[in-house]
C-alpha cells in the first residue's frame, strides 16, 4: 500500500531510506546474476543485456505496476522514460569516468543492442500513437487509452529480442563455472528482488506525497526523482562492471535494461490493470529527448568503438541540462510539455 500525506520532511527521509533499500537489493541482485551467468556460460553481451539488465530493471517494472494499480500511471511512465534518459546519459558517463581508460564497445553493442533499442523506442511511440488515434479519451486532446491488445505489440517485439539473444547463446560454446552454489545464488537473487520491490513501493508513495505538497505533476516527479532512484541498480551494475574491465557487460546492461523497460515494464502495467490513459502531448517531448540521447550515445560509441572521458563528460552535461529543463517546466519558466 502506498503511503502518503506525511510531512514533507518525513517523505524526504523515506525517499533516502528507500533508495538505500534499493541499493542493497541491487548489490545482491548484481552479484548473484553475475555468478549465475558464469555458471550457465552466457556470453558477456547476453549477461549484460538480458540477465543483469532484466534484474536491475526490476525497480522500473515495480514502479509501473505499483503506479498503475494506484491510479498514478503517469508517474510510472515518467519513471520509465526518465530512467531510460538517465541510463543513456548518466550511467555511460559515470562508467566512462570510472573505467581504467576508455570504455570499450564492440560491433555487437553498436549494431545489435543500440539499433534494436532505437527500434524499441519507435515501437512504443507507435503504440502510444495508435492509442490516441483509435481509442481516444472523449473530451480530451491527444489523450488515448492503451488497452491489452495494444500492449501486446511491444511485448512481441521483446520476444524477437529474446530470440536473437537465444541464437547468440546457441553460438557461444564455453563451459560453465562448476564452483557456483546455484541454489544459494538463486535465493540471493530473489531476496534482492524482494528488497527492491519493497523499496520502490515506499518510494513511489513518498514521491507522490511530495508532489502533492509542492504541486509537482506526477509525470515530472516520475521523470526525475523516481527515475533516478530506480536507476540506482543499473548504475551500480554498470559502473562496477566498467571498473572491473567488463565494458561490454556495462554497456550491454544499459541498452538491455532500457529495452526491457520500454517493451516490457510499461506493457505489463497495462496488462495488469486492463487499460490506462496516456497523454501523447506530454509523452512526445520526453521520447524526443530520449531519441536524441540515444543518437548521441550511438555516435559516441560508433566513433572508434569506444567512449572517451571527454565524451563521458559531455553525456553528464547533457543530462544536467535536461534536469534544468525539467525544473523550468515544473516552475513554469518554460511550457514545452503540454498537458502535464
Amino acid at each position: 500500500m502506498l503511503i502518503g500525506g506525511n510531512a514533507p520532511e518525513v517523505d524526504l527521509v523515506v525517499v533516502l531510506l528507500t533508495t538505500g533499500v534499493i541499493w542493497v537489493g541491487s548489490i545482491l541482485l548484481e552479484s548473484s546474476a553475475e555468478r549465475l551467468s558464469a555458471h550457465y556460460a552466457l556470453p558477456a553481451v547476453v549477461q549484460g543485456s538480458v540477465v543483469v539488465a532484466v534484474g536491475s530493471s526490476f525497480p522500473e517494472l515495480a514502479s509501473v505496476v505499483i503506479t498503475a494499480l494506484s491510479g498514478v500511471f503517469d508517474m510510472g511512465v515518467g519513471a520509465v522514460v526518465g530512467s531510460a534518459i538517465f541510463n543513456l546519459l548518466v550511467i555511460p558517463g559515470l562508467s566512462g569516468l570510472w573505467a581504467r581508460g576508455d570504455l570499450e564497445a564492440n560491433r555487437t553493442i553498436v549494431y545489435k543492442e543500440a539499433q534494436f533499442y532505437m527500434l524499441a523506442v519507435s515501437a512504443l511511440v507507435v503504440t502510444f500513437a495508435l492509442a490516441v488515434i483509435y481509442i481516444p479519451v472523449p473530451g480530451e486532446t491527444l489523450v488515448g487509452e492503451i488497452t491489452r491488445p495494444l500492449a501486446v505489440i511491444p511485448l512481441l517485439l521483446y520476444g524477437l529480442y529474446l530470440f536473437v539473444q537465444w541464437q547468440d547463446v546457441g553460438d557461444h560454446n564455453v563451459a560453465g563455472a562448476d564452483n557456483v552454489p546455484v541454489a544459494r545464488e538463486w535465493v540471493r537473487l530473489v531476496v534482492g528482488l524482494a528488497a527492491i520491490l519493497l523499496g520502490v513501493e515506499l518510494l513511489v508513495g513518498a514521491v507522490e506525497s511530495l508532489g502533492a505538497a509542492y504541486g509537482v505533476p506526477e509525470f515530472l516527479a516520475g521523470v526525475t526523482v523516481v527515475a533516478a532512484a530506480t536507476s540506482l541498480p543499473d548504475t551500480i551494475v554498470s559502473v562496477r562492471s566498467a571498473r572491473g574491465g567488463a565494458s561490454v557487460t556495462s554497456l550491454g546492461n544499459v541498452l538491455g535494461s532500457n529495452t526491457f523497460d520500454l517493451l516490457v515494464a510499461i506493457p505489463v502495467g497495462v496488462l495488469i490493470v486492463g487499460r490506462v490513459s496516456i497523454n501523447f502531448a506530454a509523452a512526445v517531448p520526453m521520447f524526443g529527448t530520449l531519441t536524441a540521447a540515444t543518437v548521441i550515445l550511438f555516435i559516441f560509441l560508433r566513433t572508434d568503438l569506444r567512449l572517451t572521458r571527454a565524451e563521458s563528460w559531455v553525456l553528464l552535461i547533457i543530462y544536467l541540462l535536461f534536469v534544468v529543463w525539467i525544473v523550468a517546466e515544473t516552475v513554469g519558466v518554460t511550457d514545452l510539455i503540454i498537458g502535464i
